[in-house]
């Protein structure tokens, strides 16, 4: 089973003394991708103003620039550490415990638009670039679309795509996998799909996902643990499951 998280405009600073090192990093059949993503950003990075205005920076967040243009020495640690807001929040990384860590390592991806796919404990520093930023010479889109889609079609097992809309377009999810959308449900029954507390829904249920421990192989499993867990996982659209909240 894997899930496959959104990233965050934030990220935690700091972490080992290591620096970068793309061979440490999981599916290695990114890597071509990953040279020239980082080498686009290397060559944004000449210039504070063009990177500000690329990456849809205001004058107070310089300091995101300095951190791409020190990205081949920066600190690494855990991407799962790496990220923060609402949906990492909801996930109380700083609350798992060694066998609850390690499970991720195996089952909780995260999508990178700068790295691709990233498993929980691959080692990156920090760093910002967002889906809809723009690199010289390089469109985020067609630069990861197929190798994404290639390297999850390649997995086993369940895939669970908590991703948002806009970072599933930067590689979309094989027909097998099953997307997760979160939503509310009105007096009448009506679910309407959530914004803002999509994340922290997300991340709550990846986090009782992690806690339970259990590699579900159907969605028939998953739905039956969820019930049992207090979670409403419900069908929703054809290939996609309703979280529902509040």
């Amino acid at each position: 089973m894997l899930l496959i998280l959104p990233p965050s405009e934030t990220k935690r600073d700091g972490g080992d003394a290591a620096h970068l090192d793309l061979a440490a990093l999981s599916f290695p059949e990114l890597g071509p991708q990953r040279k020239a993503a980082l080498a686009a950003l290397r060559t944004l990075s000449h210039s504070v103003g063009g990177s500000l205005d690329a990456l849809s920076l205001g004058p107070t967040q310089r300091f995101e620039v300095d951190r791409n243009r020190a990205l081949g020495k920066s600190p690494v640690m855990p991407a799962l550490d790496r990220y923060t807001g609402v949906l990492y929040d909801g996930l109380e990384v700083e609350t798992l415990t060694a066998a609850e860590r390690a499970f991720a390592a195996d089952h909780v991806v995260i999508h990178s638009a700068l790295f691709g796919l990233v498993r929980a404990s691959d080692p990156i520093p920090a760093y910002r670039l967002s889906h809809d930023s723009r690199l010289p010479g390089l469109s985020l889109r067609r630069h990861w679309r197929s190798a994404i889609t290639e390297a999850l079609a390649a997995q086993s097992g369940l895939v669970l795509d908590l991703r948002s809309e806009a970072y599933a377009t930067l590689g979309p999810a094989p027909e097998s996998a099953t997307y997760i959308r979160v939503v509310s449900e009105g007096a009448k029954g009506r679910r309407v799909a959530l914004s803002h507390f999509n994340k922290k829904g997300k991340g709550e249920f990846a986090r009782a996902v992690i806690a339970a421990g259990a590699d579900h192989a159907t969605i028939d499993d998953l739905v039956a643990w969820a019930a049992a867990s207090g979670i409403r996982l419900e069908d929703g659209a054809p290939g996609e499951l309703d979280l529902v909240v509040g």
